[in-house]
C-alpha cells in the first residue's frame, strides 16, 4: 500500500523513521512518500520536502515566510493527489498539517494523525477542525486522551516513541563523547542543547555560550542538530573556545553528561529519560513572545512539567533567560547531590508514565495499517 507521511521537525523526522519501520513490518510491499528528513530516508521513504526547509517558528517568523509556507502547501497537496496514497499520515506540525489534513479528508483520502497538536496548550478550538478531518488520531503523553474525552472524540493512548527510541540507544550507544573529543573521566560535562530549527539556534545559543563561560571547570559541548549545517554553526561558536561541539550525536552527548541547558521542545524530554538534569531555555521574538503569552494556557512550557504538572526542571522564559540565571540555576545541579537525586527521583516517575501506552511505533503502525488496508 501507498503512505503519505508529512513530518516538519527533526522531532517529526524521528518519530515517522520509526513508525515506517514498524509499518514495513506489517506491509513488506508498502511505498512512502514523505515530508521530513534524513532519518525517515534512511527508512527507504521518498523525502520530497526536507525539514530544515520547513521550520518556522513563531508568530512574526511565520508571517515573515508565509508566502513560502503557502506555496509549500499548494506544492503538498498537488503531490498528494498525484502520488494517490491509501492513507495519509500527518506527524505533530499542526499549523501546516491540520489545513492540509482538511484537504486530504475533503478529497477523499484516509487520514491519520500520529502525535496529537498540542491543541490543549492553546487554540483549542482546532479540536473541531481535527474531528471532522482526522479518521484516526494516535496521542502520545498520558493526559492527551482524557483531554479529548472532553471534545467526545475517541482517540487512542499508544505511549511515547522516545521511551524505545532511547532505550535502543542505551544498549548500543553509537560513540563514547569521552573518547571522541578526549574529555577525561573525571570532568564533568554540560550538554548544551540549543534545539533544530536555525532561528531558535541564533536567539538562544549566543546566550547559552555565555552562560558556559561560568562552568570553566565542566566541559560544555554544543549538540548540532541533524540538518544544520557547519558552517551555521561555526559562524556563531567562532570566539566560543570554551565550548566544543558534537554533529549528530546528540543522544551519545546525553548519555554520559552531568547537567544540560536546553532549548523548549521535545530536547526536554529526551534529556529527562536520559536521567540529566537539565534547565529549561526559551527565547522568542518579543512580537512572537507577547502574542504567544496571551493565547497560551498551560502553566509549563516543557513537556517534562506538562506531563508531571508540577515544576521538575528550571524553566527561564524570555528575559529570564541570561548567563546569571542559567548559572543559578545550573549550579546546584552540577554540585548538589540531594538536589540531583531529586530530580532524578522525578525523572523515573516520568519514565514509568510514559512507558503505560506501550510501543508507540508498533501500535500507531498497527492501526494506520487497519486505516490503509
Amino acid at each position: 500500500m501507498k503512505y503519505y507521511i508529512i513530518a516538519g521537525e527533526a522531532s517529526g523526522d524521528l518519530h515517522a523513521s520509526k513508525l515506517i519501520k514498524a509499518i514495513r513490518a506489517l506491509d513488506p510491499q508498502a511505498s512512502f512518500r514523505a515530508w521530513g528528513g534524513d532519518l525517515m530516508e534512511k527508512e527507504g521513504a521518498d523525502v520530497v520536502k526536507h525539514y530544515r526547509d520547513l521550520a518556522f517558528m513563531g508568530f512574526a517568523e511565520v508571517l515573515a515566510n508565509i508566502k513560502t509556507i503557502w506555496n509549500n502547501m499548494r506544492f503538498c497537496k498537488n503531490d498528494i493527489l498525484s502520488f494517490s496514497p491509501d492513507v495519509v499520515v500527518f506527524v505533530d506540525y499542526p499549523g501546516f498539517n491540520i489545513p492540509i489534513a482538511q484537504f486530504a479528508k475533503k478529497k477523499g483520502f484516509k487520514t491519520a494523525y500520529y502525535i496529537s497538536p498540542q491543541v490543549w496548550a492553546w487554540k483549542e478550538n482546532r479540536v473541531k477542525k481535527i474531528k471532522q478531518s482526522i479518521d484516526r488520531m494516535m496521542v502520545i503523553l498520558p493526559f492527551e486522551k482524557s483531554f479529548y474525552e472532553k471534545w467526545k472524540f475517541k482517540v487512542e493512548y499508544v505511549g511515547h516513541p522516545l521511551i524505545e527510541t532511547i532505550e535502543e540507544f542505551k544498549q548500543n550507544p553509537s560513540v563514547n563523547i569521552r573518547t571522541l573529543l578526549n574529555i577525561p573521566d573525571q570532568k564533568k560535562i554540560i550538554a548544551i542543547l540549543p534545539g533544530s530549527r536555525k532561528q531558535e539556534i541564533k536567539k538562544k545559543l549566543p546566550i547559552m555560550l555565555e552562560a558556559a563561560l561560568n562552568f570553566e571547570n565542566c566541559e560544555c559541548i554544543v549538540a548540532q542538530a541533524p540538518g544544520i549545517e557547519d558552517d551555521f554553526i561555526q559562524n556563531i561558536i567562532q570566539n566560543a573556545k570554551h565550548v566544543k561541539t558534537t554533529k549528530d550525536n546528540t543522544y551519545a552527548l546525553l548519555h554520559v553528561a552531568d547537567a544540560a541547558m536546553v532549548t523548549s521542545g521535545t530536547a526536554t524530554l529526551e534529556t529527562a529519560l536520559f536521567k540529566v538534569p537539565e534547565v529549561v531555555c526559551y527565547k522568542g521574538s518579543a512580537i512572537s513572545y507577547a502574542i504567544a503569552k496571551r493565547l497560551i494556557r498551560v502553566k509549563f512550557i516543557s513537556l517534562v512539567n506538562l506531563i508531571m504538572k508540577k515544576e521538575i526542571v528550571k524553566e527561564l522564559i524570555q528575559d529570564k533567560m541570561n548567563a546569571e540565571e542559567i548559572k543559578t540555576a545550573l549550579t546546584p545541579l552540577l554540585q548538589d547531590p540531594n538536589k540531583i537525586n531529586e530530580i532524578k527521583n522525578q525523572y523515573a516517575e516520568l519514565e514509568s508514565l510514559l512507558k503505560q501506552g506501550g510501543k508507540a511505533s508498533e501500535k500507531a503502525a498497527s492501526i494506520i495499517f487497519e486505516l490503509a488496508s
